[in-house]
């Protein structure tokens, strides 16, 4: 089997199940289990803390691992980099079968911290009996010390390792999620899989195709529908919402504007320059008054509640990474400096957020559009913003598997 740590709404599942394979997974939560026992992923719910390792002793293939990853994220207080000795104390322990958790996860300052170690007690089990054949883990990258540590252990079993950061727009992610990753394997050289995308487009050469463009969030989203030029809004995911571009000013949300054909962001959108306020609200729901009057490029800058310092993206980039669960997310219009109209709020209209649909925010991580997501907006939000993308989960199983992957498998819309 391949033995799935930490196995949340199921992105590795989602990938071994493209590629031809399939695992168990261990998770906790219960809507994430919701959501993979609607998507037919086999799945255990435990503490990954505190289930046995005996049961899959001899029967191992795989070990995949990810652990939760709010102690050490820059969304959260990063109490796990003040944990960061303890954890190394407790991989160092485990690896030679020594169970310190107990005592050392009375000392962290945040009880996730610790979920880090679990890893190495799977694999020193599984080591007594020459298992398992390979390994794939993931995590934010402050992680990366930790990993180091996995990646010297492992290699006195006999492992080949490789760890470093990738970012996942390098893999057609159509975002710029860096993570740290680690590859073992005691059949074949660990390689990080080679990157199929870049921030520009490059050249066919001597040695075969160059790298295609980034995928953008625009293009994810299929902004640019339609012929109908509205007022544009961008998607978030806060309690936010935007009304255009529908008359009736009830919120809406991206994937309603778009079955109805009547909402298209461009870049080269118009400034709307009414006489007064009031015309300017007239104009966002598309009445005749409004004029264009001169062109004004716009970026988007997807915000967490009122942060300042948010990543401002043209139209024609990924989207940066996505924090979901009690963080809001909110994606904002910016007037590009270039062009950038007058503060004037009497003379231009800038164009409102609206939310972000779960479905939306799942196509941004590679999952397919109809995937089973369990539990209310929030519930939802967490699992999406927690999932290892599935499309590059599968560019870092397929070497392991010894299959070759084909991205357009992994098609958004499916």
């Amino acid at each position: 089997m391949i033995l799935d740590l930490f196995a949340g709404p199921g992105g590795w599942s989602r990938a071994l199940h493209v590629l031809g394979a399939r695992d168990v997974g261990l998770e906790w939560d219960q809507w994430a289990c919701k959501t993979r026992a609607a998507s037919g992923q086999l799945t255990i719910r435990t503490d990954v803390a505190m289930y046995p390792t005996s049961p899959f002793i001899g029967r191992t293939r795989g070990v995949i691992a990810s652990p939760p990853c709010q102690a050490w994220s820059m969304a959260g207080k990063r109490l796990g980099l003040v944990d960061q000795p303890l954890v190394h104390a407790a991989v160092q322990d485990l690896a030679v079968g020594h169970d310190t958790r107990e005592r050392l996860l009375a000392a962290c300052r945040d009880e996730r911290s610790l979920l880090a170690a679990e890893p190495m007690r799977y694999l020193h089990a599984l080591n007594t009996v020459g298992e398992p054949d390979w390994v794939a883990m993931e995590e934010v990258p402050d992680v990366l010390p930790l990993w180091k540590q996995y990646a010297a252990v492992l290699r006195t079993w006999g492992f080949s390792v490789w760890c470093g950061i990738l970012n996942s727009a390098d893999f057609g992610v159509p975002q710029t999620r860096r993570r740290a990753i680690l590859l073992a394997s005691r059949v074949r050289s660990a390689q990080p899989p080679t990157p199929t995308h870049s921030q520009l487009a490059e050249p066919e050469s001597l040695f075969g195709p160059g790298r295609d463009r980034w995928v953008s969030m625009a293009e994810t989203l299929g902004w640019g529908a339609t012929d109908r030029p509205v007022p544009t809004v961008c998607a978030g995911g806060g309690p936010g919402g935007g009304p255009e571009p529908f008359p009736s000013g009830s919120r809406k949300t991206l994937s309603d504007a778009r079955e109805r054909g009547t909402w298209m962001p461009r870049p080269d959108v118009a400034a709307l320059k009414p006489g007064r306020q009031e015309a300017g609200r007239a104009a966002r729901h598309g009445a005749p008054e409004a004029r264009a009057t001169e062109a004004v490029r716009w970026s988007w800058s997807l915000r967490s509640n009122n942060q300042a310092n948010a990543t401002v993206r043209p139209l024609s980039e990924p989207a940066g990474t996505l924090f979901f669960g009690h963080r809001a997310n909110e994606c904002v219009w910016v007037a590009e400096a270039a062009s950038a109209p007058s503060t004037d709020t009497d003379t231009h209209t800038v164009p409102e957020p609206i939310r972000i649909t779960a479905r939306e925010a799942g196509l941004l991580q590679t999952f397919p559009a109809n995937y089973p997501w369990a539990g209310n907006k929030s519930q939802q939000f967490s699992q999406i913003g927690n999932a290892v993308p599935p499309l590059l989960a599968g560019h870092l199983l397929a070497p392991h598997l010894g299959v070759t992957l084909n991205p357009d498998d992994f098609t958004l819309a499916a």
